[in-house]
């Protein structure tokens, strides 16, 4: 399971299927996933360049579905990658991991690791806050990396759902409803659909051109060269 593997930046000019729209704002889609390592690396960096262009960008956060079908398991099958690789993680980018991660959950291996049900907090958080979505992914990155949580603990979502307002319980009934599970798949497909093939990965999306301008961990400084990048080549 390769989830902590940065992967090389480079830009594509895509077309976007079906018609042109036009839209006051530019739009990024950010491609993530709640349990990639260097996703959680990078989540002060995107937050960051997202209040910087708040007024000219709007944000859309899709779950990749890094961690879905043969690839659920205990997180057990993979500590011992895990056990050196999130160091390089912390090296390269500043976040820390959580003693409740290190000491509790990765050495007890007992937990099962899916991107699945942190995909079905954020379908149900996107359809309450859509405007808090980034602000949520992170959390829920951080929830699990330093916190501790394990991703099948439905209780746990309500409790972060409740940092932002959210009544708990409310929050933790709707993740059981087909409803939301069926997002989190639109969200998977729609990962597959843009051809991404590890996390993060961020496109610039106007008038109906799509242009891919991030992918793996990125600096801020480099973030915003390759965004400014984008901009020219999607307004060629």
């Amino acid at each position: 399971m390769k989830w902590f593997i940065a992967f090389s930046i480079n830009f594509l000019l895509l077309n976007c299927s079906g018609q042109t729209q036009n839209v006051e704002k530019m739009k990024v889609i950010y491609v993530y996933d709640a349990l990639c390592g260097w996703c959680y690396g990078f989540s002060p960096v995107i937050e960051e360049f997202a209040q910087v262009h708040a007024n000219e960008l709007e944000i859309e956060v899709i779950s990749g579905g890094m961690v879905t079908g043969e690839r659920i398991g205990p997180i057990g099958e993979v500590a011992g990658y895990i056990s050196w690789a999130y160091k390089d993680v912390e090296k390269a980018t500043g976040v820390t991991f959580g003693k409740a991660f290190l000491e509790g959950v990765l050495k007890e291996g007992k937990a099962v690791f899916t991107s699945i049900p942190p995909a079905i907090a954020l379908s149900v958080f996107k359809s309450l806050k859509p405007e808090q979505s980034l602000a949520f992914a992170s959390r829920l990155q951080k929830a699990v990396y330093y916190d501790g949580i394990e991703p099948e603990n439905l209780a746990a979502y309500g409790v972060l759902a409740q940092e932002f307002g959210l009544d708990a319980n409310d929050f933790t009934a709707k993740m059981q409803q087909k409803d939301y599970a069926n997002a989190a798949q639109e969200d998977f497909n729609k990962s597959a659909e843009l051809q991404v093939s590890g996390f993060p990965t961020i496109f610039l999306e106007h008038n109906g051109k799509l242009v891919l301008f991030g992918r793996g961990y990125t600096a801020i400084q480099n973030l915003e060269h390759q965004f400014s990048q984008a901009k020219k080549m999607i307004q060629l």
